[in-house]
């Protein structure tokens, strides 16, 4: 019965997210189709009378500053970030909290506290240190920076600590090391939990603006995120053309978002089990 309250209430906050991400989404879509004389005009026009939809998306991928190639570098850093943070911290929740060794405790303790540390302090150092070891200006090095995650082991850590130890000693007594008990049994009961966390790094390195402005100087190398701050700036006084790559650069989030409800809903579920 609890596990279907937390359903619940988890399914009708979803729904209230959707509805205050969507309203939005609508009004730019709906902008994004218009010519500029119909931007401003009131009462809002929702569906458009007149249609320029072609002629503005045209000039946002295939214009002076093609989306394609920064939608490209985008998926790109996203998808490799995701994919190295959730193995890494998969990895490090696991042993942090399936593995005994000595000083296990205080060494969660000081990788928690580097949690406190805010980002903007160690972007010097890690400015200088790109620039000795040849990554800056580099996609590999915007996917290094995020290819671990306080957060993310902190959070996936409570929840391999959520599986019974039974599981771990009865493995072990079959003859199987931590390397296999975490692919073949503690991976595969957490997943709703990985997922969500994969979820969330895409969308948090999918809007990153502050390291690919401060760690990219090429314009080809660009994320989404740096070209729609250069799009803006030169096309400000467009509306339709503003509204027509924001919908391309939101689109990404909001297909993860709704093909990944499913998953976000298991897994606060999944904080609710015990043993």
């Amino acid at each position: 019965m609890t596990l279907n309250i937390k359903k619940l209430v988890s399914t009708i906050v979803l729904l209230f997210c959707s509805i205050a991400f969507l309203l939005p989404f609508i009004w730019m879509l709906s902008t994004s189709l218009k010519i500029e004389a119909d931007v401003f005009k009131f009462p809002i026009e929702w569906i458009p009378s007149r249609w320029n939809a072609v002629e503005n998306y045209k000039e946002v991928w295939f214009g002076e500053h093609p989306f394609y190639l920064y939608y490209w570098n985008s998926i790109k850093v996203a998808v490799l970030t995701t994919a190295l943070s959730v193995v890494v911290s998969s990895l490090a929740a696991y042993g942090f909290s399936k593995v005994r060794f000595p000083a296990g405790g205080w060494l969660f303790i000081i990788v928690l506290a580097t949690y406190m540390v805010p980002p903007q302090a160690s972007l010097v150092p890690q400015f200088i240190l790109y620039r000795f070891i040849g990554l800056f200006d580099s996609h590999l090095g915007l996917i290094l920076l995020g290819s671990f995650s306080v957060l993310g082991t902190f959070m996936l850590r409570q929840f391999f600590m959520g599986i019974h130890q039974d599981f771990i000693d009865a493995a072990k007594i079959d003859g199987a090391g931590h390397w296999r008990i975490f692919w073949k049994i503690a991976l595969p009961i957490v997943r709703p939990a990985v997922a969500t966390y994969a979820i969330l790094r895409f969308i948090w390195t999918w809007n990153d603006y502050q390291n690919p402005l401060i760690f990219l100087r090429t314009d080809a190398l660009y994320t989404i995120q740096l070209a729609m701050q250069k799009f803006t700036t030169i096309n400000g006084s467009f509306y339709t053309l503003i509204m027509a790559a924001a919908v391309s650069a939101i689109l990404p989030l909001l297909i993860v978002f709704i093909l990944g409800q499913k998953h976000v809903i298991d897994g606060i579920a999944l904080g609710g089990v015990k043993g």
